[in-house]
């Protein structure tokens, strides 16, 4: 055993899937690299196409380039370009053999509603606090919220005192694919909330991270008496705040799909990865070529390998739910415009009166800071606290138990 709780068998396991989609990975990384030879006349020539910021620097370049001997250069660019290519291949084969494996035990659960479970982790600590319900994305396993034995949200927060339920959405089935997110929200999210209220006796603070936080939200707005307080960690809102052209780009990507929506129900796990690869084409270059230098059995690539499993291990977006999210918030950007509905009714954060507290990362790269401060500012008594960590990192970095544990513990202790 490790200090993660993993189980590292004698022998190689089994390859994983991942990283996913491989072959998009791979041919990026191959087409990164490579192109560099490819862009060695351009750049001698100065006509490669820079930014206007880079574009004196560029020239530097060129001059420096020119003034060596052209053959020796290229043979240099080739040995880097191979030296890199090796590094990052062999950082996901080493992924992919890696031994680790998650193995830790479930807390109990109370509750089941087809595909779906409500995890009760204050059963593993004093549980002497304030009961919170916990509301994770449905793109995303929950389980990073409880990554590791030394990276769990859930279980920190219970062994401080507090009773923390976690929703497992679980895989869709054949009645989650006929789902939207009203569905979700005042169907299945609704019954979660009244069954741990029933549980505890008392009304409960919900907490909702990244897509989970807008479900709160309309969560809280159609049942005030039940929610004790609202927490919203990195919660998009304003879809179009930061990159409106982005967001759209995202909204168009699914539109291929649009015709076999009906006759899959979802949206597959490998073509929501590839959307996910578009926010940072290089990241599998950079992280895997960063993995290959990490002692295999050193915490950092025990870190590595946990998250990584986590990343890989989605499920499918249900095809009512792809559209609600896709077409309606990144590409009508319904939720600022006042023009998200459930069940029939507006979702407006103005109308919320429960305590507040917006957890936004300076540092994220999946929802903008801006989108999620609009979302603060919209409720208007919400108080704010901006960590300087990225949207992964707030809840399983180094900085992740000063930064956003604590914090939150403090808050929900006072709320609840």
């Amino acid at each position: 055993m490790t200090g993660d709780n993993a189980t590292i068998p004698p022998h190689p396991t089994t390859a994983r899937l991942g990283p996913r989609p491989l072959a998009l990975h791979l041919a990026t990384v191959a087409a990164t690299l490579l192109s560099s030879s490819a862009a060695l006349p351009h750049l001698r020539n100065g006509s490669l196409p820079w930014k206007p910021h880079l574009r004196e620097r560029a020239e530097d370049l060129r001059r420096r380039v020119a003034a060596t001997d052209a053959d020796a250069f290229a043979q240099a660019v080739d040995r880097e370009v191979r030296r890199q290519l090796g590094l990052a291949l062999t950082g996901i084969e080493r992924y992919r053999h890696h031994p680790y494996r998650r193995d830790l035990p479930d807390p109990p659960v109370p509750w089941t509603e087809g595909a779906s479970r409500l995890l009760d982790y204050g059963a593993l600590g004093p549980a002497t606090g304030a009961p919170v319900l916990f509301v994770p994305s449905l793109v995303n396993r929950h389980y990073i919220l409880d990554l590791s034995a030394r990276k769990s949200l859930m279980r920190w927060l219970a062994a401080q005192g507090l009773r923390p339920f976690l929703i497992d959405w679980g895989t869709p089935g054949p009645l989650e694919r006929r789902y939207s997110l009203t569905d979700y929200i005042a169907g299945r999210l609704e019954r979660a909330l009244a069954a741990v209220v029933e549980a505890v006796g008392r009304p409960v603070p919900v907490v909702g991270y990244c897509m989970g936080g807008l479900l709160a939200t309309a969560l809280a707005q159609r049942r005030p008496k039940e929610v004790a307080a609202l927490g919203l960690l990195a919660t998009p809102w304003d879809f179009h705040a930061e990159d409106a052209g982005m967001a759209r780009r995202a909204a168009s990507f699914f539109q291929p799909f649009g015709p076999l929506l009906d006759a899959w129900g979802e949206l597959p796990v490998d073509a929501l990865q590839g959307l996910f690869a578009q926010l940072d084409p290089l990241l599998a270059l950079k992280k895997f070529s960063q993995f290959a230098r990490m002692d295999p059995d050193s915490r950092a690539a025990l870190a590595f390998v946990s998250l990584e499993d986590w990343l890989n291990d989605g499920v499918p977006l249900v095809a009512g739910v792809a559209r609600d999210t896709l077409a309606g918030w990144y590409g009508r950007n319904d939720t600022a415009r006042g023009a998200w509905l459930v069940a029939g009714q507006p979702v407006e954060p103005a109308r919320l009166r429960m305590p507040v507290l917006a957890l936004i990362p300076e540092r994220d790269r999946i929802v903008p800071p801006s989108s999620a401060v609009a979302l603060a500012r919209s409720i208007g008594s919400a108080q704010m606290i901006r960590p300087p960590l990225g949207h992964i990192g707030m809840v399983v970095s180094a900085g992740a138990e000063t930064g956003v544990w604590r914090p939150l513990a403090e808050w929900l202790s006072a709320a609840g």
